[in-house]
């Protein structure tokens, strides 16, 4: 069935996805291109009209900082990771937007909602010799001009306040991390989408390395154990779009 509309979703591996949207725009998020399985370069990335970082992980920040210091993109994110960008963009800084858990902005025409994540965030200054924070992981709404939302989860556990997102949001396609080890595995993500009450799910951040084991086949297996069996599946190979 897929997503219609002129609503299409290519993931490049590991859990950075573009998103185009039904009027025409670029969305990107997590825009680690370097990662192994992506067939995508950053220096191929010609637009962005809109960026989002679910949280300061290098394998999630990736090429953030060049792709928007040369597309100049809207860049809502977390309070800490927005001062951040802020300091270090050489160019496009002025399209960064610090907000927080439970705001929502409109960002290049397009209305932006910021869910929480179970995670952690973060990554090692190497001149400061220790960690550097930025900011609490997080996940995004995207809400797309026909009203549809896309639910990007980010990096995260199934949480209880899923519900909660069910019922101020209802995404209308989630993209839910399904690898384990660092985020939940097949088994969690299958109540995430019975707590969401999606019937769309795009599965992420699997795949990338042996440690992330969790894959789609599991998930629809899991989905099945829950009686979900209207649940589509939808999962390209890297580089791959869904309409």
């Amino acid at each position: 069935m897929g997503l219609g509309g002129g609503l299409a979703v290519t993931w490049y591996g590991h859990a950075c996805v573009e998103i185009r949207t039904p009027g025409g725009k670029t969305v990107l998020v997590d825009p680690w291109f370097g990662n192994p399985k992506s067939p995508r370069l950053a220096r191929d990335v010609k637009t962005c009209d809109l960026m989002l970082v679910t949280h300061g992980h290098n394998d999630h920040v990736g090429d953030c900082l060049e792709i928007g210091a040369r597309t100049r993109p809207a860049w809502p994110a977390m309070h800490e990771l927005a001062l951040w960008l802020g300091h270090t963009l050489t160019a496009g800084a002025d399209g960064v937007i610090g907000m927080n858990k439970g705001g929502t902005v409109t960002a290049a025409g397009l209305k932006v909602s910021m869910t929480r994540a179970d995670h952690s965030g973060g990554t090692w200054d190497e001149a400061a010799g220790t960690t550097l924070y930025l900011g609490e992981p997080a996940g995004f709404i995207i809400e797309v001009e026909d009203g549809r939302r896309v639910y990007h989860a980010g990096d995260t556990n199934v949480f209880g306040d899923m519900r909660l997102i069910r019922e101020l949001y209802r995404p209308f396609v989630a993209l839910l991390p399904i690898g384990g080890h660092y985020t939940m595995g097949p088994r969690e993500a299958a109540l995430a989408v019975e707590l969401l009450g999606i019937r769309k799910v795009i599965p992420i951040h699997y795949g990338t390395f042996p440690m992330l084991a969790g894959t789609p086949d599991e998930l629809r297996r899991e989905l099945e154990a829950r009686g979900l069996y209207d649940v589509e599946v939808l999962d390209p190979a890297p580089g791959g779009t869904i309409h």
